[in-house]
């Protein structure tokens, strides 16, 4: 019998123990025993499936795993401490000396740093095309292309990237498609529908949803994701089993969040919208979005961030933050509070301005993270800094 989305995130769980329990336990162990000799052997040569050390399995790591799996209709995959955790562990299995990937420009900023200063020692290039600029992304492809990557929304214009158009160009090239599914969730989008081979996403943010713990987890192929649990048992980045206790039971209650975040989310930026002191705003589901018809395509509601652009520039973008009264000031993203972020003249601040311009941080954007609280409260507190 088919279960649907919500009724996976809850009733996909570990076998029950002796004591008959309702809600998974915490399983806090390094390591398990075997009954035997025969049994250790065996283990350890993967001829049955047995939990040998929490490094690799746990599980609470296994349930969390399997339930991203099935939201995302995926065959495997693999939970890491944390977002960035999978996104090297991705590339550092799947690429050799001398591979090149082709890539969006508009990626997060520690994503931006592996492409440009850790994987060119291992002599691996990347090439990037701008978000208006897809139709160059076959001419960027090299006979030692072999991956393509891209997040949609990206991180923190919020531009959306056709994933069906991506999905075909790998396709054709043969190349492996990896998808940042961060922003979206499994809830609001499936890459994999579109042709991806990979979804990685960072669990800190929506997935937890509360603030609460690090992850990351990376679903896909069988044969791919293999070869990344191979790479990352003998490397370390595991998760922890307390925090996969926690984002399971935080995908439980994914759909009812996301729900709200975005309903919450198409608000603010309404209201945003007809700001005299705004200069633009960028939210998929608001038909003034340069790509609302692709988001509608792909994705089921907005999600929860909203970019903007203050009037007046960095000065502007920082006293609107020091005017805010109720919303959070923080880097994170995708909790239940409303945070506000100026990316400018900070998580971006190291960029130069040109470089800042090209993914489309301009000097007054500003990235609020909508949370659950009452929208007319985050509404009041974002107009009351902004005409301050």
């Amino acid at each position: 019998m088919s279960k649907k989305f919500e009724t996976q995130a809850i009733r996909t769980q570990t076998e029950r123990s002796q004591f008959s329990e309702h809600s998974t336990p915490l399983y806090l162990t390094s390591s398990f025993v075997f009954d035997d000799a025969e049994d250790m052997r065996a283990s350890f040569a993967e001829e049955k499936e047995k939990n040998l050390y929490s490094r690799f399995s746990n599980p609470n790591t296994t349930e969390f795993v399997d339930k991203i799996v099935a939201m995302e209709g995926a065959e495997a995959g693999y939970a890491f401490a944390t977002g960035m955790a999978a996104v090297f562990s991705t590339f550092g299995a799947l690429l050799n000396a001398g591979d090149h990937i082709v890539s969006c420009r508009s990626v997060f900023g520690s994503t931006h740093s592996l492409f440009t200063k850790y994987l060119p020692k291992w002599n691996i290039e990347t090439s990037y095309f701008k978000i208006n600029e897809v139709d160059r992304i076959e001419s960027l492809i090299q006979p030692n292309t072999k991956i393509l990557y891209a997040e949609t929304p990206t991180n923190p214009a919020v531009d959306i990237l056709d994933l069906e158009l991506l999905g075909s160009i790998a396709k054709k090239h043969n190349l492996l498609l990896v998808i940042d599914n961060c922003f979206a969730t499994p809830y609001l989008q499936n890459p994999i529908k579109f042709g991806a081979d990979l979804v990685i996403h960072s669990a800190t943010k929506l997935i937890d949803g509360q603030g609460r713990v690090l992850g990351g987890v990376v679903v896909g192929k069988e044969e791919l994701i293999r070869e990344i649990y191979l790479f990352s048992r003998n490397t370390g980045p595991a998760m922890s089993p307390f925090n996969a206790w926690v984002l399971s039971k935080s995908l439980e209650t994914l759909s009812i969040r996301v729900e709200k975040h975005c309903e919450n989310a198409l608000k603010v930026a309404q209201f945003l919208e007809e700001h005299p002191k705004v200069n633009l705003v960028k939210y998929p589901f608001l038909k003034s979005h340069p790509q609302h018809e692709i988001a509608k395509k792909q994705m089921r509601l907005g999600g929860n961030i909203v970019a903007f652009e203050v009037k007046g520039g960095i000065e502007a973008g920082r006293n609107f933050l020091n005017s805010i009264k109720v919303c959070s000031l923080s880097a994170n993203l995708g909790d239940t509070r409303t945070i506000v972020t100026h990316p400018a003249s900070t998580t971006h601040s190291k960029l130069s301005e040109e470089d800042r311009l090209e993914v489309g941080i301009t000097d007054g954007l500003v990235r609020c993270s909508v949370g659950l609280e009452n929208v007319e409260d985050i509404i009041n507190d974002l107009n009351q800094a902004l005409n301050n």
